[in-house]
Order: structure tokens, then C-alpha cells, then sequence
């Protein structure tokens, strides 16, 4: 690494000559594959963009000209350069974060890594330098090709060339994939550029030509490149597309080419109007076991041997995941009226065994949350039951779509949230806490939380019989564990999973009120309090919107209710549950135990349930005191 140790900043870059430049690009890849095997994380897109980062911070000058990342997943060789090596603890409390962070470097603009936004902070940043006279300052927005699928960056397009006298250059790192093989029209027509016979035969036949003639020819060829470039983009038909926008296009270039990279940024650098340049770059570049992985080249990984790639350790029990890819395909074979949705998220949401068996009834929409909601609202009109598979957080962008197209025109439409909950290591952005308190708030909406795999079949299986309405099946991030019985079931559907005899007077103390996977938990905290001689009911509503009968009647028989939910506690399944209480005339103490109201920093599940006070030793303490009337809420008064 004598050249990797050497930079500690942008500025080092300058004085490296070209060999020196490709021998850190062999570094860099060389240190990430041996970091992010100890740690996991995004390795394959990073391996990809090593030529390319190095390229932009000896064209820029960072954070003076802010980069601006589309999705931050594919900056750590940005963080390499711009002096954080220490990747011991990535994606671990108190370690570097996986994505761009704000509070670790000046260098770091955007943290939000949800796709298709970058355009829109870049607009807006080079308009504010425009208006104060920062004319010499450029934004750099660097946008995988996956997020051109997203609805947002076409708007970002459309108003950066109405305005189009600004210092902003638009790099497209078109790998085609986005997480897995990108979708649609704009995926096709890159691709058509990438593989075109064209634009490869004539790039590799004319650098075997003027290389027969040692370094005068090596020059000539890349002086000569710019033009052979604008040829082929013409041949192309990317001059077609781009100038209707009133955009400058440069490219496609060779996303491994370091001359070929710096020169075609120095070339958007002097053009003084908004440019977009087409790079051309592989997914997992340099290392042979993602380069050669089918499923994603290596786009997150765990602990891995470096050598081959292969995990440390592979998981013995089944995921939520796998578990809802098993059922859909079971429910679909039974209900023809059962189709897919996903948002480039075919594999890790579980419907590519449905898409591998009826490849007609599962629909990728690409990076497009807003589209698939709405689409899914007309299917359900002309009599199919969409199901949208989509991780928790990226529901967040659709919730209008939601509201008014689903719910407010009653069509049946179920979504699967996968990753709801606390999930950990990728931080705030990815922690999908915000789904409870925000889509109770949907009139008519139907919200399950299965704790078990028997209750995820069975939830999905009600699921898709409703076709009055939405429905929502949220789940949280690995193994299922163990079943979780219940004693009973009530006529309307609560599980009781522990009853405490009663006293004389036909009441008990407590009433936990579980969500989903949080019910291990509640059946601890019991436990525990049990041992303090404190009577305890454990129920899991199941549904947890609306809030059924028979937990308001459950809470009349108790001193005190305690809702357990890994969601933000603001808003959530507990404020529901206090305000049913209330209508209903029912006096019982609620307490309500959530996430804080906070985005979730970098660090493991455990590690953040415990800060939140959501374990079971936690809860019983407390618990234990508000019963003995030492801590608000107090328990009613026997």
C-alpha cells in the first residue's frame, strides 16, 4: 500500500503520475476486498468506481465542488481518498459509515442513499452558487444507472435544462445494474451503448493500431479519442436523446481508463453548462469471485474469505424473507389474480421464485416506488390482487401514491415491507422505523406484524383475500427463530401468549401488547415480572390497525398497558391503541415503548433495541416501577 498510505486528502492525488494512479487503483481494490471481507458491505459497486472517484478528485477540487453520490453505497473509495482508511469497524457503532455521513467528513454533502435524488441536491446547489457568485464552483452528481429508472431524476432533468447556465456535471456510472440487472426503456437503450459492436470494435481496434507505434501512437490514440467518441455517441443515437434535454453528452468512456476518464471530466469542467458524462464501468471490477456472481456481483456481502468469496458463516434458519417467497408462490398457484410488484428489488424482497415460475405475473418497475403504488391501484381496478414487495423504507416515497390511489379509491393491494423495523448496520437512512406511525394514519389501511413464520403464511393468506382496501405485512431483516405459540385465539383474532391467574377481583396488573417480533420480547419481560410478583397478559393483536375489540377489553381488565413495537414510538401502534382506549372510555394507564424519536445511527440491531430500552430486562424494571407507582405513567389504582 506505499502509495494508498501516502494520501491522506484529494490534494495528494495531483502530483501522482499515471502509473502511480493505476497502482493506487490496484491498491484501493486490494484494501477493500480485504476490509470489507472482515466486515461486510457494499463491495461490488465500490470495486466498480475506483478509476472513476480517483478520476473526479484530480479533475475537482472537494469539497469546494461537492460530490454529490446517487446512492451513496458506492463511496468508499471516496472516504479512501479523502483521508478515512480505518474500515476495522464500517458499519459498526462508533466505526465509519457505509454510506456518505456528514459527521465524518467535510467531503461527505448527502446521506439519505435513497435512489434518484442526487440531481435534485445538485440542482438546487448550483443555483444557490449561481445566485451568491460562486461561479467558481462546480457540483458533481454521480448516479448509478439504476437511479435513471427513478421518476425523480427525469424532474431533476427537466429543470437543470431550463436553467442550463450553471457549473453542474451529471456522471452516469452505467454498469448496467442497479442492484440486481437494471429495468426498462432508458436500461435498454444503455445497454444498446454499452455492447454496441460499433463503439467496442472501433475502441479496441484502434488502440491495437496506434499502440504498434509505442508512446507517440499511445498519445496520438488519445488525442484522438474525444473525437472517436463523439462519433460513436452520434452513431449511437445518445446525441438524440440528450439534445432534446439541451444537454451536453460526453461518452461513453471506459469507466477503468484513467486518461480516458480525466479527460472527458476536464472537458465537462470547460463547458460551463450543465454536461453529462456517460461512463461505462463493471460491477465487482478486479475481483473474481464477484465479477464472475450472477446474482448481484458482490453488491453487499457479509463476512466473506477473501480469497474465495465464499460466506463465514451461512445462516442454519430460514428467513421472513424466505418464508414470504415460499407462500406467495403457494397463494399464487391457488389465486391466478395474485401478480408481483417490485421496485428493483426482485430477488430481495422473495418474489423471484414467483417470477421464475409465472415470469408474466411479476412486474420490476425499476428504481420507482411511486409508479409501482399507482400502477398496482390500476391492476386491482381491472380485477387482479397486486402484491408490492418493497423494503420498509423505500415505502416512504410512495405514501401519496398510497393515500390517494390506493386507499382513497379502496382497491385491494397488498404490500409486503421487508426490512421494517430496526435493521442496523446501514443507519438511518435504511432503518425502516417510520412505516407504523405513517401508514396508520391512511384511512382504511389493514397493518399486520407476523411474529412467527406460521403467523407470516397465514397473515399473507388474509392478506390477499381483501379487496376492499390496502393491506400492509411488515417484517423485520433475518431469521425468522423459533415458533412462538399462542394459548388462544379470540373470536376476533388476537393470540393470548401468556395469562397470569387472577386476583380476587377478576383483574390482573399488567398488559404487554406485542408487535410482531417484539413478542419474544414481551414473553421475557413476563416472565421477569412474574418472578416479581407482578400478573402479566401477553397479547399479539396480529393486526395491529385498526385496533380490534378485544384488546380494549383485554385493557379493561388490567392496571396498566405497556405496547412493545421496534417502530418509532411517535405516532406508532401504541398512540393508536391509547386513543381506542379513550373512545372507548377505558381509563387503563398506557405506556407506550417504541424507537425514540430520532434517525437511528450505524450499529447492530441489538445494540440499538437496547439504547431504545427494548429488551426484556429493560421493560420489566420499568414496568415494575410504574406498577408500584414510582414511575409515569402509574398503574391505575387496584
Amino acid at each position: 500500500m506505499a502509495i494508498l498510505d501516502r494520501i491522506d486528502g484529494p490534494g495528494d492525488l495531483a502530483g501522482l503520475s499515471l502509473e502511480e494512479c493505476k497502482q493506487l487503483a490496484a491498491e484501493i481494490r486490494e484494501f477493500l476486498i480485504a476490509e470489507v471481507s472482515k466486515t461486510g458491505g457494499h463491495l461490488g459497486p465500490n470495486l466498480g468506481v475506483v478509476e472513476l472517484t480517483i478520476a473526479l478528485h484530480r479533475t475537482f477540487e472537494s469539497p469546494k465542488d461537492p460530490i454529490v453520490f446517487d446512492t451513496g453505497h458506492q463511496s468508499y473509495v471516496h472516504k479512501l481518498l479523502t483521508g478515512r482508511k480505518d474500515f476495522s469497524r464500517l458499519r459498526s457503532s462508533d466505526g465509519l459509515a457505509g454510506y456518505p455521513q456528514r459527521g465524518e467528513s467535510e467531503h461527505d454533502i448527502v446521506e439519505s442513499s435513497h435512489a434518484s435524488s442526487s440531481l435534485s441536491w445538485a440542482d438546487g446547489i448550483s443555483r444557490a452558487f449561481a445566485r451568491t457568485g460562486q461561479s467558481d464552483r462546480f457540483v458533481i452528481a454521480v448516479v448509478g444507472d439504476g437511479a435513471l429508472t427513478g421518476g425523480m431524476t427525469w424532474e431533476a432533468l427537466n429543470n437543470i435544462t431550463d436553467d442550463n447556465s450553471r457549473n453542474l456535471v451529471i456522471v452516469v456510472n452505467d454498469n448496467g445494474r442497479s442492484y440486481a440487472p437494471t429495468i426498462g426503456g432508458m436500461a435498454r437503450f444503455l445497454n444498446s451503448v454499452r455492447v454496441t459492436g460499433g463503439y467496442r470494435d472501433l475502441q479496441e481496434g484502434s488502440e491495437r493500431l496506434f499502440g504498434r507505434f509505442g508512446a507517440p501512437g499511445r498519445t496520438l490514440y488519445r488525442a484522438t479519442r474525444g473525437a472517436m467518441r463523439g462519433f460513436v455517441s452520434r452513431a449511437s443515437g445518445n446525441q438524440d436523446l440528450y439534445s432534446n434535454l439541451d444537454i451536453k453528452y460526453v461518452g461513453p468512456v471506459d469507466g477503468h481508463d484513467l486518461p480516458a476518464l480525466e479527460e472527458a471530466m476536464r472537458q465537462a469542467k470547460g463547458y460551463g453548462r450543465p454536461t453529462l458524462v456517460h461512463v461505462i464501468t463493471e460491477k465487482g471490477r478486479g475481483y473474481a469471485p464477484a465479477e464472475n456472481d450472477v446474482a448481484d456481483q458482490f453488491h453487499s456481502v457479509g463476512q466473506i474469505d477473501p480469497g474465495s468469496g465464499e460466506p463465514l458463516e451461512v445462516s442454519s434458519g430460514r428467513s421472513w424473507t424466505g418464508v414470504f417467497r415460499q407462500r406467495i408462490l403457494q397463494l399464487a398457484r391457488e389465486n391466478d389474480r395474485i401478480i408481483g410488484i417490485t421496485a428493483a428489488m426482485l430477488k430481495p424482497t422473495g418474489l423471484d421464485a414467483l417470477a421464475e415460475a409465472y415470469p408474466e405475473r411479476v412486474i420490476d418497475v425499476g428504481i420507482a416506488e411511486q409508479h409501482a403504488v399507482t400502477s398496482a391501484a390500476g391492476l386491482a381496478y381491472g380485477g387482479m390482487h397486486p402484491v408490492v414487495a418493497i423494503y420498509a423504507t423505500f415505502m416512504n416515497r410512495a405514501f401519496d401514491q398510497l393515500l390517494m390511489d390506493v386507499a382513497l379509491h379502496r382497491a385491494g393491494v397488498t404490500f409486503v415491507l421487508d426490512r421494517a423495523g430496526i435493521t442496523g448496520p446501514d443507519g438511518a437512512s435504511h432503518n425502516g422505523v417510520w412505516d407504523l406511525a405513517t401508514l396508520q394514519v391512511v384511512p382504511g389501511i389493514r397493518i399486520s406484524a407476523p411474529r412467527d413464520e406460521e403467523r407470516l403464511s397465514e397473515l399473507l393468506t388474509e392478506a390477499v383475500a381483501v379487496d376492499d382496501g390496502p393491506t400492509v405485512i411488515r417484517y423485520p431483516k433475518g431469521a425468522v427463530g423459533d415458533a412462538l405459540p399462542a394459548l388462544r385465539r379470540t373470536e376476533d383474532g388476537t393470540d393470548v401468549l401468556r395469562e397470569d391467574p387472577v386476583r380476587g377481583d377478576g383483574s390482573r396488573d399488567v398488559l404487554l401488547v406485542a408487535v410482531g417480533p417484539m413478542a419474544r420480547v414481551a414473553v421475557e419481560a413476563a416472565e421477569l415480572l412474574a418472578a416479581r410478583g407482578i400478573s402479566t397478559t401477553v397479547i399479539d393483536p396480529r393486526w395491529v390497525v385498526p385496533v380490534s375489540d378485544s384488546v380494549i377489553e383485554f385493557a379493561r381488565g388490567h392496571r396498566l398497558l405497556v405496547s412493545i413495537e421496534d417502530g418509532i414510538r411517535v405516532g406508532g401502534v401504541g398512540t393508536r391503541i391509547r386513543q381506542a382506549l379513550r373512545d372507548a372510555g377505558v381509563d387503563t394507564a398506557v405506556s407506550e415503548l417504541g424507537t425514540p424519536d430520532e434517525f437511528p445511527r450505524h450499529a447492530s440491531r441489538g445494540e440499538l433495541l437496547e439504547a431504545a430500552g427494548l429488551t426484556a430486562e429493560r421493560i420489566a424494571s420499568d414496568v415494575a416501577e410504574q406498577v408500584r407507582g414510582n414511575r409515569i405513567p402509574v398503574a391505575r389504582p387496584e
